[in-house]
């Protein structure tokens, strides 16, 4: 099924979307998409929208189950408070990627803006991830809970640190895992690195060889270089401030 969006309300879009979901349309295909928010927003479900142009902010946000494709760039707020589902970008996304995000998985090919991943969290076998292609800029995975991140760092970035400052800045669960290194000096306070055992070693390579699949990257290419693990030291990290 294909919708054309030119110059269609992000209400009407999103009204059409969600009642072709509700009647158990397999694919939707959205045309000339420019700006329109709130895309895939509370879908359940196991439908997959394609999107053709820049979708708006809080795309996918509290998503149980859908698979969203985006043949361009994102723009802020992918995956806010997501619970399951799919989120594929082919291009750049924008800040706040996955906030409170609590399963499902987010690829991105490219670079990301700040606080990604912030408050991510687990619960059971909800175990979000997100897979970030490119570098991301300031707080990268700022106070997150748990789920796990990937920062591969690919393509040219003219000697630019792969993550900015404050990354992982009050993380007190989950992981991140890097290609390549970090500075110290870019990290938070609340993270320290460590080796990568055997648990993280198959959990990367599957993220890894998902995100190859999405974008035509070459898997072993990509492996080739090494990874870091950022972990939480501890998991009040600012206990020492509240009164017991």
């Amino acid at each position: 099924m294909k919708i054309d969006a030119n110059e269609m309300n992000y209400k009407d879009l999103n009204n059409k979307v969600r009642k072709l979901v509700e009647d158990g349309e397999a694919c939707i295909e959205l045309d000339h998409i420019c700006g329109q928010k709130f895309i895939g927003d509370g879908l359940k479900g196991r439908s997959k929208i394609v999107i053709n142009g820049v979708p708006g902010n809080d795309l996918a946000a509290f998503m149980d189950g859908p698979e969203i494709i985006v043949h361009s760039n994102g723009q802020d707020g992918i995956g806010n408070t997501m619970n399951s589902g799919k989120v594929v970008i082919h291009g750049h996304a924008g800040d706040v990627i996955g906030y409170a995000m609590r399963g499902g998985k987010i690829f991105i090919k490219g670079d990301v803006g700040y606080r990604v991943g912030i408050h991510m969290k687990s619960y059971g076998n909800h175990i979000p991830c997100i897979v970030v292609g490119g570098t991301a800029s300031n707080f990268f995975g700022e106070y997150m809970a748990g789920g796990v991140m990937v920062l591969l760092g690919l393509g040219e970035h003219n000697g630019d640190p792969i993550s900015g400052d404050y990354t992982g800045t009050g993380m007190h669960g989950g992981v991140i895992y890097v290609r390549g290194d970090i500075d110290d000096s870019y990290l938070g306070r609340e993270v320290k690195k460590v080796e990568l055992d055997s648990h993280d070693i198959s959990r990367l390579c599957k993220l890894v060889a998902e995100y190859c699949s999405h974008f035509g990257y070459d898997y072993d290419e990509v492996m080739s270089k090494p990874f870091i693990k950022l972990v939480p030291k501890s998991h009040r990290p600012y206990g020492n401030m509240y009164a017991h």
